[in-house]
């Protein structure tokens, strides 16, 4: 597998999903990492006698900074200039591309190492890096399986959560030419310190996302859970980080809760092992050089739109995709976008402005449990309404369309619901097929009501409905 996850180019969500559906490895390594992660977050968020504060607080801080956003930023660009870093503004994926490899040719090397960064898979940052002769090297140790073995991530935190140990081993005996490489998750960790250790000796330049953004300070904050983050931000002479305009916070306070909702969210642990806070530059200590490339994207698109504004709120913990029964079953890739899952299924299609990936925001139950499980209470279900009502808006009258307003139509008066279940019983007689016990079941319906019965039986409709049952129990006294 090669190439992007291009929203643009990507077929529908439920024709990829259906072939998903159908890889049961994948399947049962999907399950198996989200069941243990969501093991370890209720374990931990159990502990917080204060879980639910701490998300009102976490949505109010992130609502109030949306609200404010232009000021923020300015704040932010201020103070980072002021501590010695150079702020660059890109409207688009293409302008930031640009100015990235820009800077890195500016910096002398054809090289960069990465700390993981959902911004630059957004921005497909590799590919244009290598079209400029720029080899990026990615240091985190899912993202750096997902580049070896050629492959796209699957989860906004765990990228490589659809492979299991013996398929990573595969990777790394090929591309690191180890052929005896053993099987045990320390030989696996070994491999990949080795060959990452010679990488953050030599590389000169330095490329990062931001978990949070500043404004009080200027600063960035990344927090990780491998220290490659940590050598990646220390040891080379330029640093350039990429961020979404949305990864603002207004305040250094502002963190104290923030990094108590995100680890528990993300990975079930009580705080990550590596939470690195830089501003600017120091002549004894860090990178020479320092550059934030501020990335629009669209963003300011979904920001004013007052019902879907909360998708910004979001702080990339992914804990909706493990809660998500439709992500369990069919994996990240179906989604046809780097943002997997219901956030996912609402963040796609905004930032291609609704020109793409109108399928995502069907690609859900409406069940609630991404709502429950969001630290920072982003209401997804309402937001994939809202946004299912724009698609139908942008589609016009259709087919599908007509017929919901027929059923509306049937719904809004007894006489025609009471005709519709006459015309119903009907119409199914030569469709219903009888079983060992008499109950009558059917398994296939023409044209759009066929998309019920591809994957289950529909059982017939009852002779007698709840409605004639009751009237005739009134008059039965009973």
């Amino acid at each position: 597998m090669s190439g992007v996850l291009d929203p643009r180019t990507s077929p529908p969500f439920p024709i990829v999903a259906k072939t998903m559906l159908g890889d049961s490895q994948l399947r049962k390594n999907v399950r198996h990492a989200t069941d243990v992660i969501q093991t370890k977050r209720a374990r931990v968020v159990g502990e917080m006698p204060d879980w639910q504060a701490l998300r009102e607080a976490g949505r109010q801080i992130r609502s109030h900074t949306m609200e404010n956003l232009d000021f923020y930023l300015e704040e932010l660009e201020r103070n980072c200039t002021r501590a010695g870093g150079v702020v660059h503004w890109a409207r688009d994926a293409e302008e930031a591309r640009q100015i990235v490899v820009a800077l890195v040719k500016e910096s002398g090397s054809d090289e960069v190492i990465k700390i993981k960064s959902m911004t630059t898979e957004e921005i497909h940052l590799n590919p244009a890096l290598e079209a400029a002769g720029i080899h990026p090297y990615e240091t985190d140790l899912a993202e750096l399986i997902i580049q070896l073995g050629e492959d796209w991530p699957s989860h906004i935190v765990v990228p490589a959560l659809h492979k299991n140990r013996q398929q990573i081993r595969e990777i790394f005996q090929k591309k690191m030419n180890l052929p005896e490489l053993g099987e045990r998750p320390q030989d696996l960790a070994d491999a990949a310190r080795m060959f990452l250790r010679e990488k953050f000796l030599r590389v000169k330049t330095g490329l990062s996302g931001a978990n949070f953004l500043i404004a009080e300070t200027g600063g960035v904050c990344i927090i990780e859970s491998e220290g490659n983050g940590r050598m990646c931000l220390t040891l080379p002479e330029t640093l350039i980080t990429v961020a979404g305009i949305d990864k603002v916070l207004p305040r250094y306070q502002d963190l104290e809760v923030v990094l108590q909702l995100v680890p528990r969210s993300a990975t079930g642990e009580r705080m990550n092992p590596y939470n690195s806070i830089w501003t600017g530059v120091n002549a004894k200590d860090g990178p020479r050089n320092f550059h934030v490339v501020l990335m629009d994207n669209a963003r300011t698109e979904i920001l004013a739109d007052e019902e879907a504004r909360q998708t910004l709120n979001c702080v990339r913990c992914g804990a909706c995709q493990n809660a998500c029964p439709v992500y369990r079953q069919t994996g990240g890739h179906a989604y046809g976008s780097v943002y997997a899952g219901p956030i996912g299924a609402i963040l796609t299609p905004q930032l291609q402005e609704m020109h793409h990936a109108q399928s995502l925001p069907y690609a859900s139950s409406l069940c609630g449990a991404c709502y429950e499980v969001c630290p920072v209470k982003i209401n997804i279900p309402e937001v994939l309404i809202h946004l299912r009502n724009k698609v139908v808006e942008q589609k016009g009258v259709s087919a599908e369309a007509l017929a919901m307003k027929m059923m509306g139509m049937v719904f809004m008066s007894e006489r025609r619901f009471r005709a519709a279940q006459r015309m119903g019983r009907m119409a199914e007689v030569p469709l219903v097929r009888k079983d060992g016990q008499g109950v009558g079941w059917i398994g296939w319906l023409p044209g759009m009501l066929g998309g019920w019965t591809q994957v289950r039986d529909l059982q017939e409709m009852p002779k007698e409905t709840f409605r004639d049952w009751w009237e005739k129990r009134g008059k039965d006294g009973k």
